[in-house]
């Protein structure tokens, strides 16, 4: 069994990338919304969240665990990792490697929470991978809200990806990294902004092939093709975004801490 774990209904873009590459495997998502935003806690409280999250799809059988959150593997992969021997966790990475290396004009932007520029990982990946390059940030917290709402398009929408945006485009940027899971789903929204010169790299597809890849030598690539959702707090949230991505599984309420 294969976990997978976000604050809230980001990372379900992650499950349907493992999903389309392991379709016989059983798959538990968590969305802990009642911790949601991690963006604006601390690392220290998304990290306690991470391990009660993780805790528990370990204890439902699950070796290979995604942590489908750039907040939460920022303040918590190293942590898991050293705790759970016995797992494998999969933890998203700003994608800043590929970025650095299809830039042509030096200039990469990177959108994400505040919590994840916090973290060590993201100034590891920079310091590691984008030497010669220039990596400027933008956190943008609200565009978290208005996927967890469903709010993908319109003039709200298009008005507040722009004001994120804005800085970065003026700067030249012409590469644009996606740090959140939740950001994809505003993938029209920013296209429009950003227009055909950028390039927009999202990292599910790259963290979903690692899983598949560590479930394959687990050996629980194959079951029965079973999806289950887990909230922790609204499951009628976590259902409809599900279906508005074409997942179809049941999903439960379950009290974590």
């Amino acid at each position: 069994m294969i976990g997978v774990f976000d604050s809230g209904v980001g990372g379900l873009g992650v499950l349907r990338h493992v999903r389309s590459q392991l379709p016989t495997a059983d798959l538990v998502y968590v969305a802990d919304h009642a911790a949601a935003p991690y963006g604006t806690r601390s690392l220290a409280e998304v990290e306690e969240r991470a391990e009660l999250c993780a805790s528990w799809l370990a204890a439902q059988g699950c070796r290979v665990v995604t942590i489908a959150c750039n907040t939460a593997s920022a303040a918590a992969l190293h942590a898991l990792r050293r705790r759970m021997p016995d797992v494998d966790f999969v933890g998203m990475e700003p994608a800043v490697k590929p970025a650095a290396e299809v830039t042509g004009t030096g200039r990469v932007g990177v959108v994400a929470t505040a919590a994840t520029f916090q973290g060590e990982l993201f100034a590891s990946v920079v310091a590691r991978f984008a030497s010669g390059v220039e990596v400027l940030t933008a956190a943008c917290p609200t565009w978290v809200e208005l996927v967890e709402e469903g709010r993908t398009r319109g003039p709200e929408v298009a008005s507040e990806v722009r004001r994120c945006l804005k800085p970065l485009l003026d700067a030249g940027i012409d590469t644009l990294v996606l740090a959140c899971t939740h950001y994809p789903a505003l993938l029209e929204a920013i296209e429009a902004v950003v227009g055909p010169n950028v390039r927009i790299i999202d990292p599910a597809p790259a963290v979903a092939s690692q899983t598949a890849r560590l479930a394959r030598r687990r050996g629980v690539d194959t079951g029965r093709g079973r999806t289950e959702l887990v909230s922790t707090s609204d499951r009628d949230r976590l259902l409809a975004a599900a279906e508005r991505m074409g997942i179809v599984a049941p999903a439960r309420v379950l009290a974590l801490g």
